[in-house]
């Protein structure tokens, strides 16, 4: 089995020798730059933190649609680069076959440019890591909060949930061209808001839990806490409208809001905030190939915060996620995840994933699994009840 080097652990990193409770953690990137047109001037953006030889990882996509440009910004101030396409998973098998490659081409970079979406950008970070040099994150979409976080999700190279991979350092860049973001499918900014929404809830739960710990290793932060909840406020107040301006690939205030709370606002809130069961209900979800095969990580998510809140017996916040969720077109119930309540050993299989997903000792009280299946049909429920008060029209929309 292939494994990292030489890994970093956060929870170790900031442990207090006396045993006690670790320090307050806030993680970021050194800068995150946001705007339509942004990637034009990448090259000047590297070459002002002294960067000569960027290996760049691209998705297929982005290198079709953004290779030319980038290589052309990086050309155009003399930074050298190499390039690589990424095969689809974050796995190690996928990490370690750019980390070999770039080794032995003996023309050493300084640093590394992950071009695309989540999972191109977390293998990036693991590229980087073991390379020993700065991260460049130039996102493709706003449809996850990976871009600006210090940790990558692992998966097998089937897509299934292998784990994390924790860093030292957060990402040195984060170029936003919110043209780019617009001109994407309007499916990928929703997913977005999904994993978006859940940032205030698991944050809110972890600053009032006194034993939970943060993926970075520290206590959550009151700044965490903070950026959590206007994450959330911004979702509810702008959502619907982003999403309406990017099914017409229009770069407006509203876009530009919600594409920061997708990717700056929900990293560091997560990062900084914590995690709790809505993250462990979409690891949970991923044992299931056809739903793996079909849906977005937000998707799941945005399933895992109506369970979660269903878990807390706080209902009237769990009606307004999912009342929100059903007017952008996220799944509030298992049916749009392509499952159903009578099959039991899917469900099975979801909820013994997600009991063992370690995130969930954040929540203030214990979760076993008895309750974690209850929870899930009671948020099945309630999503199917509030489909047949505000319908279902925007998610058959994107998904049609």
């Amino acid at each position: 089995m292939i494994k990292p080097e030489t890994p970093f652990s956060p929870r170790d990193h900031y442990a207090q020798p006396d045993g006690g409770a670790p320090p307050r953690v806030f993680g970021s990137p050194q800068r995150y730059i946001q705007g339509a047109g942004v990637l034009d001037r990448l090259g000047h953006y590297l070459s002002s933190l002294g960067l000569e030889h960027a290996a760049i990882l691209m998705s297929a996509r982005s290198e079709n649609a953004e290779g030319k440009q980038i290589l052309s910004s990086l050309d155009a101030v003399g930074i050298k680069a190499s390039t690589s396409r990424f095969g689809g998973e974050c796995s190690l098998q996928e990490i370690a076959l750019h980390v070999d490659a770039l080794r032995s081409a003996g023309d050493a970079v300084d640093c590394l440019v992950a071009v695309g979406g989540g999972k191109t950008v977390d293998t990036g970070k693991c590229i980087a890591y073991r390379l020993g040099v700065p991260l460049v994150v130039v996102p493709s979409l706003a449809s996850n909060d990976a871009p600006c976080s210090a940790v990558a999700v692992i998966y097998t190279p089937e897509g299934r949930n292998d784990g994390a991979e924790f860093f030292p350092q957060s990402p040195a860049l984060v170029v936003v061209d919110t043209g780019i973001i617009a001109a994407a499918t309007e499916r990928y900014l929703v997913a977005g808001m999904g994993d978006a929404m859940a940032t205030w809830y698991e944050a809110r739960v972890c600053f009032d839990s006194p034993h939970a710990i943060t993926v970075i290793g520290g206590r959550p932060t009151l700044a965490g806490r903070a950026i959590g909840e206007l994450c959330a406020n911004t979702l509810y107040a702008d959502g619907l409208a982003a999403a309406e301006a990017c099914a017409l690939s229009e770069v407006t205030d509203t876009l530009e809001r919600i594409v920061e709370a997708n990717t700056l606002l929900s990293g560091l809130g997560f990062e900084s905030g914590g995690l709790a069961a809505a993250h462990g209900v979409a690891r949970g979800c991923t044992v299931i190939r056809s739903v793996t095969e079909n849906y977005l990580h937000g998707e799941m998510v945005a399933m895992g915060t109506l369970t979660q809140l269903v878990l807390e017996d706080n209902l009237d916040e769990a009606r307004k996620v999912a009342h929100f969720s059903a007017t952008v077109g996220l799944p509030v119930h298992l049916g749009q995840l392509g499952l159903a309540p009578e099959q039991s050993a899917d469900l099975q299989s979801i909820v013994a994933a997600t009991v063992d997903y370690p995130h969930l000792a954040n929540m203030p009280f214990e979760v076993t699994a008895a309750a974690m299946h209850r929870a899930l049909l009671d948020a099945h429920r309630l999503g199917e009840e509030v489909t047949r008060t505000a319908g279902d029209a925007a998610y058959r929309k994107l998904h049609a």
